[in-house]
């Protein structure tokens, strides 16, 4: 019996590349997005909303009887300070960024459980390790994320279930160029120039793609790493080691 896992925001970017990944490894794959796929078993769902997440993956267990790998995935970007951060902004994406995780999570943990057995990664950031100028409800939330992971780690290792998070630094995804185009069309600065900046601004002269995140997400999710838990993993070519 094929293992199972469950990606959230598996559509595009980091979260297809990962599904992939876990497909090419011979895992039944479930996709929770809002926009449909062609990869892995696509169950539409909104990641914010946190009764939608446990009545898919509920439907999901009964259907699999077990859950392997969760990869909670989904999020989304928000450039801004902390004044200029309304509380319905600010709850908007901590409902997707973290409360969603945290019914990805939570609903997948009775199952694993029961299995005396699992693997949960977070896809956090590099936000989760340092601070960043005009990012504070994104930081927030990735800050968060780290610390789902450690404490998800220390409450259930005696269950065998590994919990880690996936920093990412500045990787080349549908997100990132949102980013920028929002960026160019509020300040008019051209793209090529801006996405270029970024690139250099890494140590390794270059921007991260969704693969390698995903390389590392496999790795994490395998037999190989029996013994990782509760670490954040940088993959971010070496921006926060500055």
């Amino acid at each position: 019996m094929a293992k199972v896992a469950i990606v959230t925001g598996g559509t595009k970017g980091i979260g297809l590349a990962v599904i992939k990944r876990l497909l090419n490894s011979g895992y039944q794959v479930h996709n929770l997005d809002i926009e449909p796929s062609e990869y892995g078993i696509f169950h539409q769902c909104d990641v914010s909303d946190v009764t939608a997440v446990r009545s898919c993956i509920n439907i999901i267990y009964e259907q699999s009887q077990r859950i392997d790998v969760l990869v909670s995935n989904a999020g989304k970007h928000l450039s801004a300070n902390i004044q200029s951060t309304d509380e319905q902004t600010l709850d908007a994406l901590f409902a997707l960024n973290v409360k969603g995780a945290y019914a990805a999570v939570q609903s997948v943990l009775p199952s694993m459980k029961a299995q005396n057995n699992g693997v949960i990664i977070l896809v956090a950031s590099d936000q989760a390790l340092i601070g960043k100028q005009n990012s504070f409800a994104y930081n927030l939330t990735k800050h968060a994320l780290a610390s789902m992971a450690k404490t998800t780690a220390l409450d259930y290792a005696s269950f065998n279930i590994r919990a880690n998070a996936v920093c990412p630094g500045t990787i080349e995804t549908p997100l990132f160029h949102n980013a920028i185009d929002a960026y160019c069309k509020k300040s008019g600065a051209n793209k090529a120039e801006i996405v270029a900046e970024e690139a250099n601004l890494q140590p390794l002269n270059r921007l991260g793609q969704a693969d390698e995140v995903a390389a590392l997400v496999s790795f994490l999710a395998s037999d190989d790493a029996s013994f990782i838990t509760g670490s954040l993993q940088s993959i971010d070519g070496g921006y926060t080691a500055q």
